[in-house]
């Protein structure tokens, strides 16, 4: 077979089709000359290679050739020759194969769990196809007002893998589709999915000391390529198995009101520091597309082993590519930056005013339209909660709300005034923003204790990670209440169930953007393990055996969010003034903020500005006899929520059944009041 070549164009980078075949687009600003090889699927040898060390491929650091007569489908990489010398930061080594960053597909295993001689023996490839048309059927996005929305973090795999799931196709996307109707059910509209880029899960060579088991990278948070989706999410194993798959997810998710969230890592990749393996960018510029000090060694502010240099003009090429790319092909609806004050880290590390990447997104029409959140800290010190240079584009994972409403549900000292502040929309944190919508709250998240965890380990307990205990944070703000783990102790078990009442009822009633964590709804454990990014088993998979258990808990769950969904002074968009809320003790209008206070509670008016929701929490260990605030002319206060009560009196789904309350209610140590005015 002839296969004629071109000089090609250097736009778009990656591969495209042309009028005469395909053109293909590479950057490498220090390579000397550049071999594009093809290949048959899974075939050893290349049946083409083109060099490309002529100015005729060349423009401004982008080799591009154009290519006729190639086979519908094949694999490709580049060779890429230029110096060796990891002190001036270059790993170039033309025997290497490396897997172009703009690969739509690569060339991995649709096996869970196989070792892959893609990573290997450094020859992951690019696949190319002729993708069949996808029919959208006339998709778009639900656009849900920030106010209004309520994520849920999932994991892909983790959510339907376990046997009682009873999906057709466990672990995967179209697993997840079958349990659609639940996800409407809980009540949720918008999933953030734990990153579904290509990564390589049998990267940890650790061993779980209790099982023997070799461990997994479970989370992902580890790209390989910034524009694949997994295969081993995909239920077929064909090339285009995982795209299509992965937008008919998509496409479901949509049609059932709910958006789509990728949490997505752009601040590292799998390359890991010099001893890393060599996928990718490494071998094709290394000096451009990660971090280093003036010896060449790898800034790690990432704690993964590299730092991708976010702001050189290459990388934020490639990060804004990416991001348009889920936009307009895979129709996603934001994104959720892994450790995103990387982002703003300059050639040197040292943060920038106005870093060039974030800049180049929020100017992006495409992406003007999209949710983007941050994780606005890294591992490297910097802490941009309520500061991150977003320009009021982005919102925030706010870290502060968590620490906050731990502290003082279990009832730590100086909270009482802080906790005020969290659950009115964290004004002190994000008041130049003007608006709480930019603090995404929540209590608990892949990376931690679960909720459950939380209120039952006073110590992490992650040996079963295989690294004796050190990983993980020691700081979780946790109570046990009263006893280390699994109990049979009625009066503790009771007081768990209270306190994971008030923890949910807190996240439900504050203003910002709420996010739950997958399987918290029915107390999903880890065992205390508050770093389980290794487990593919029951630490993370979702319990579904457990909904019916723990179904008086999962009940509550579920009335709260349909009781803020129902509410819209939980959902403001400004910040609360005297005018929308008064703020009481154990007496009406008397608050007290004093250093060893543990009860706050307050009201909140309408439109008219009279009382409709009052609230009171209740951290002291000791009962607390309130005093009623008025209601109103014409109308009276029922109570809607007691955690301290057992079901169904924990929620009273018809409030206007019971009668009103009256002058005073005595409130159980560490527990959570709501009434309503009618």
């Amino acid at each position: 077979m002839d296969y004629p070549v071109h000089k090609g164009t250097a736009t778009p980078l990656g591969v495209s089709r042309s009028k005469r075949g395909i053109n293909f687009a590479l950057f490498s600003q220090h390579a000397e000359a550049v071999t594009l090889s093809l290949f048959h699927p899974d075939a050893s040898h290349p049946f083409l290679e083109v060099p490309l060390g002529t100015s005729k491929f060349l423009m401004k650091y982008i080799w591009h050739v154009e290519v006729e007569n190639l086979p519908l489908k094949f694999e490709y990489a580049y060779r890429v020759k230029g110096p060796f010398d990891p002190k001036k930061g270059h790993y170039f080594n033309d025997k290497n194969f490396l897997c172009d960053p703009y690969a739509k597909s690569v060339n991995t295993s649709s096996v869970w769990g196989e070792k892959q001689a893609a990573y290997s023996k450094k020859r992951l490839r690019g696949r190319v196809s002729l993708l069949p048309l996808f029919d959208w059927e006339g998709d778009s996005p639900p656009h849900i007002p920030w106010k209004d929305l309520i994520i849920y973090e999932m994991h892909i795999r983790a959510f339907t893998i376990g046997g009682a799931s009873k999906v057709k196709y466990p672990g995967t996307y179209l697993g997840a589709i079958e349990k659609i109707p639940y996800l409407k059910k809980l009540g949720i509209n918008a999933v953030e999915l734990l990153p579904i880029y290509e990564f390589n899960e049998c990267e940890n060579d650790r061993i779980n000391p209790e099982t023997k088991k070799t461990l997994f990278n479970f989370w992902g948070y580890s790209p390989i390529n910034f524009f694949s989706p997994m295969h081993r999410y995909a239920a077929e194993d064909t090339w285009h198995s995982a795209l299509v798959e992965f937008k008919t997810l998509v496409k479901e998710l949509h049609k059932a009101g709910m958006e789509v969230i990728l949490d997505v890592v752009y601040n590292h990749t799998a390359e890991g520091n010099e001893k890393g393996p060599v996928l990718s960018l490494r071998g094709i510029d290394n000096a451009v597309y990660y971090l280093k000090d003036n010896k060449g060694a790898f800034l790690n502010y990432s704690g993964c082993g590299n730092t991708f240099s976010c702001n050189h003009p290459a990388s934020q090429k490639l990060i804004v590519d990416s991001l348009r790319y889920w936009v307009s092909e895979m129709h996603v609806d934001g994104f959720r930056f892994d450790l995103a004050s990387i982002l703003t880290r300059g050639s040197d590390g040292a943060p920038l005013k106005k870093p060039p990447v974030i800049e180049a997104i929020n100017k992006d029409p495409l992406l003007s339209k999209v949710k983007l959140i941050a994780e606005a800290w890294d591992c490297g010190g910097l802490y941009q909660v309520g500061s991150f240079p977003g320009h009021g584009r982005w919102a925030e994972w706010n870290g502060i709300y968590r620490d906050t409403v731990r502290r003082f549900i279990k009832g730590t000292d100086f909270q009482s005034g802080p906790f005020a502040d969290v659950l009115s929309g964290s004004e002190g944190i994000y008041k130049k923003m003007k608006t709480p919508d930019h603090g995404v709250n929540f209590i608990s998240a892949h990376d931690g204790y679960t909720l459950n965890d939380l209120v039952s380990y006073q110590q992490k307990h992650n040996l079963a990670n295989g690294e004796e205990n050190r990983d993980g944070t020691d700081h979780n703000e946790s109570w046990n209440c009263g006893e280390e783990g699994a109990t049979t102790r009625r009066n503790i078990l009771r007081l768990r169930q209270r306190q994971l009442r008030n923890f949910h009822l807190a996240l439900m009633l504050s203003l910002g953007i709420p996010m739950l964590l997958m399987g918290d709804e029915y107390g999903h454990t880890r065992f205390g393990n508050n770093n389980a990014w290794s487990q593919d088993n029951e630490y993370n998979w979702f319990q579904w055996n457990a909904l019916k258990k723990n179904r008086s808990f999962f009940r509550f769950y579920t009335l709260c969010i349909q009781f803020r969904k129902n509410h819209p002074l939980l959902k403001r968009e400004a910040f609360l003034t005297n005018k929308d809320i008064d703020w009481h003790g154990h007496k009406p209008f008397d608050p007290n903020w004093g250093a060893q206070n543990r009860f706050v509670a307050f009201t909140l008016k309408d439109s008219k500005k009279r009382p409709s929701l009052y609230v009171a929490f209740n951290a002291h260990f000791q009962e607390a006899a309130i005093e009623l605030p008025p209601h109103g002319a014409l109308r009276k206060w029922y109570r809607i929520i007691d955690t301290a009560l057992l079901p169904p009196e924990d929620f009273m789904e018809s409030p206007q059944e019971s009668p009103p309350l009256t002058i005073s209610y005595n409130m159980a140590p560490h527990s959570a009041f709501v009434m309503e005015a009618f």
